[in-house]
């Protein structure tokens, strides 16, 4: 396995419109293992404990979690200012519109006692409130994180579309047993709110699996690590590429630092509408390969668990 780094990233947002996921995210294969789950914040009076937890202060003051399995991404340069349309992009502030400002979001939780911070989005599914991620955003050196909430569309402290506690987050089968970086991909359902779901609330995206590789792509996150501070929807775009370093994972020329772990990966994404097809999260980097950021390919592990996160 190849050693990397994984951070913590939150990605929350708010979608005008719901993508339908492709009828191949359906497909049901008994021959996977189960994803590893495990329940959050189920009563209300544990909702509204968590709600209370995370207060602006203390979302300003979550770190950029890292795990270190060996060779890690450099910071990267200073951001510029990315126009959209600018394909390839090597990472900037998304100054577009449309749905991805709205399912895309910050992940909060705690690890072994520290706050930290993710990304992830919203997804279409049968529950309306499945969020997607990185494996180690929900579950890292062996330990479910705690307080695990999902804000769309946060933007320089603002949550417009509120805080969503989650209920239950699941891994794929791999990264619960093994943390195997191959499977890097998680999921949280969240609860509602008044009464509505998130996707009711703020759109979702689709997702893709088992598609070629190579395809020109785009990736969003919350980066909150130098040069960056997590306060901002940054997005990278370009061309994938095969890691030829031991991995299964895709790689794309990307500056984003850690707290964008878990942001979205996009194909067939419509700059004007900003909806797409989610088919990788950010992962994870290598020390003497700076600004290149790595993705898992989703496969039939990672089907399976958007399948058993979607009935949850």
């Amino acid at each position: 396995m190849k050693r990397s780094i994984r951070t913590l990233v939150i990605a929350a947002g708010t979608a005008l419109l719901a993508l339908p996921a492709p009828s191949s995210a359906l497909a049901d294969d008994p021959a996977e293992p189960r994803p590893g789950m495990r329940n959050q914040a189920v009563s209300p009076t544990e909702q509204q404990r968590v709600l209370r937890y995370w207060s602006e202060a203390r979302m300003k003051s979550a770190a950029p979690l890292t795990y270190t399995l060996g060779l890690t991404g450099g910071s990267g340069p200073t951001p510029r200012l990315a126009t959209p349309s600018a394909l390839p992009n090597g990472g900037g502030p998304w100054t577009g519109a449309g749905a991805v400002v709205q399912t895309a979001g910050r992940v909060f939780f705690t690890h072994k006692g520290r706050d930290a911070s993710c990304s992830g989005n919203a997804v279409t599914s049968g529950n309306k409130s499945t969020v997607i991620t990185a494996g180690h955003c929900v579950k890292m050196d062996g330990n479910w994180h705690t307080n695990w909430v999902f804000v769309p569309g946060y933007d320089n402290g603002k949550r417009p579309h509120g805080t969503w506690t989650a209920r239950q987050i699941l891994s794929t089968a791999q990264w619960d047993s093994a943390e195997d970086i191959n499977h890097d991909m998680g999921a949280a359902v969240v609860n509602n709110q008044n009464g509505k779901t998130l996707t009711d609330t703020v759109g979702g995206q689709g997702l893709a699996f088992n598609q070629p590789r190579g395809a020109n792509m785009y990736a969003f996150g919350y980066p909150a690590a130098a040069p960056y501070n997590g306060e901002r929807l940054i997005y990278c775009s370009g061309r994938v590429f095969d890691d030829i370093l031991g991995t299964q994972a895709m790689g794309m020329h990307c500056n984003m630092t850690g707290g964008s772990s878990g942001g979205p990966w996009f194909q067939t994404f419509d700059e004007k509408t900003g909806l797409g097809t989610v088919a990788s999260v950010n992962s994870f980097g290598y020390r003497f390969l700076p600004n290149v950021m790595f993705g898992p390919y989703f496969g039939s592990s990672e089907q399976a668990l958007y399948r058993q996160a979607q009935v949850a």
